[in-house]
């Protein structure tokens, strides 16, 4: 790999175990504050809006500025951002309206780094699609990891220490990987484009991804996906208690399969882009996520039903390798921040509507419901992006990539 992206591999890897502590550590607090459920949920909402609001002009000014130093910036300013409430926990004063503004502006800061490392990645792997599949591989694995295995447990057991410790941990956290980024190698900036308004270019990335049938077919699995995984998050703890006969302890045991199944799909992912073709790897893994969920829907006892979530993880994790890669290997330069942006937004976007279909089916027959609807969805997705994603396409889009200037 060149030099360089271990660099950028190990800061992603100190700043999502970071966010993983943080992630469990901010809903803790509240919970020190509160128990009303609806200040609960505002503190969680707060960590979605910044991508509803502002995803695709943030791609926009991403593909203005210079990605390198928007990273080492964004990571420096939430570390900054961090002191705030770490003062308050010692003071005694923090307070929901607080906490929820932390998350808001926390995720606004991820927007900015997760967009700009997106798009500085083709740059310093010169779009070669192997490399890119190699590095977001790595990259995928150690985030799930980190964020999703480590972070987590490390963010409540810091917090018996006190509840300024996991704020202060995730503080260190941006400062380390900050200092990473900023050590990286500079790459050349895209050409300049004629002036324009931001709104007039933010409208031309959505644009450019609605006009591509790949790029299109490539934002639609993460749009369906969400509406499908949001309505089984919705009702899996409550499934996994009154179907499966599973405490708090047996739950986390499942999202720990998931995980597993995550990495592991992150492991062959580039091996199966390899044998297959990118786009037949991406309909066979959006194909066996459908049939994860529905597996999991039917599932008679704990184990099968472990056994479906990894199954659905692996789904997940591959997928999550061989579209970015693919993305940074055909969008050119300067729009990569607004594609980027774009998809991401859309995925988030679609995420409200599945927490509120699988609450409403449940709520309106029974808690398998969710999981069936939520298979239908994927598998009707796999059916109808199968074309917009097939290999042919892929391998036209690569070519023209590689020819264009």
């Amino acid at each position: 790999m060149p030099t360089g992206f271990g660099r950028l591999w190990t800061a992603q890897t100190v700043s999502s175990l970071g966010d993983g502590v943080t992630h469990a550590a901010l809903p803790l607090l509240a919970l020190t504050l509160t128990r009303d459920p609806m200040a609960l949920a505002v503190v969680t909402a707060a960590g979605t809006l910044p991508w509803l609001l502002f995803g695709v002009l943030g791609g926009a000014l991403v593909d203005r500025w210079d990605r390198r130093r928007t990273m080492w910036v964004a990571d420096t300013m939430r570390a900054v951002l961090l002191a705030v409430p770490v003062a308050a926990a010692a003071l005694d004063v923090l307070s929901i309206p607080l906490l929820a503004a932390v998350a808001f502006l926390l995720a606004l800061g991820g927007l900015f780094f997760d967009t700009a490392a997106t798009a500085y990645l083709p740059d310093l792997l010169r779009r070669d699609p192997a490399l890119l599949e190699r590095a977001n591989a790595r990259l995928r694995s150690t985030q799930t990891a980190a964020s999703g295995f480590a972070g987590p447990p490390a963010g409540s057991a810091l917090l018996t220490l006190g509840r300024a410790v996991p704020l202060l941990a995730d503080m260190v956290s941006f400062v380390l990987s900050a200092l990473l980024v900023r050590s990286l190698p500079a790459v050349p900036r895209p050409a300049a484009v004629a002036r324009e308004s931001l709104l007039r270019q933010a409208r031309a990335g959505a644009s450019y991804v609605l006009r591509d049938r790949l790029l299109l077919g490539l934002a639609l699995r993460p749009a369906v996906g969400n509406v499908a995984f949001l309505a089984v998050e919705t009702v899996l703890a409550l499934f996994t208690h009154e179907r499966l006969g599973m405490g708090a302890f047996g739950f986390g045991l499942l999202l720990t399969a998931e995980a597993a199944g995550g990495l592991l799909g992150a492991g062959v992912a580039s091996f199966l882009g390899r044998r297959l073709g990118t786009g037949t790897a991406l309909t066979c893994t959006a194909a066996v996520e459908g049939l994860a969920i529905l597996g999991l829907a039917a599932a008679p006892n704990p184990y099968v039903a472990g056994l479906a979530l990894a199954v659905c993880g692996a789904g997940m994790g591959a997928t999550m390798v061989l579209a970015p890669s693919l993305r940074q290997a055909i969008v050119p330069a300067h729009l990569m921040g607004r594609v980027a942006s774009t998809s991401r937004m859309l995925a988030m976007c679609a995420a409200p509507f599945g927490a509120f279909l699988g609450g409403w089916l449940a709520t309106a027959y029974d808690l398998r419901t969710p999981l069936y609807a939520a298979a239908g969805l994927l598998l009707a997705m796999t059916a109808v992006t199968a074309t917009m994603t097939s290999n042919r396409r892929v391998e036209t889009a690569l070519r023209n990539a590689a020819t264009s200037p």
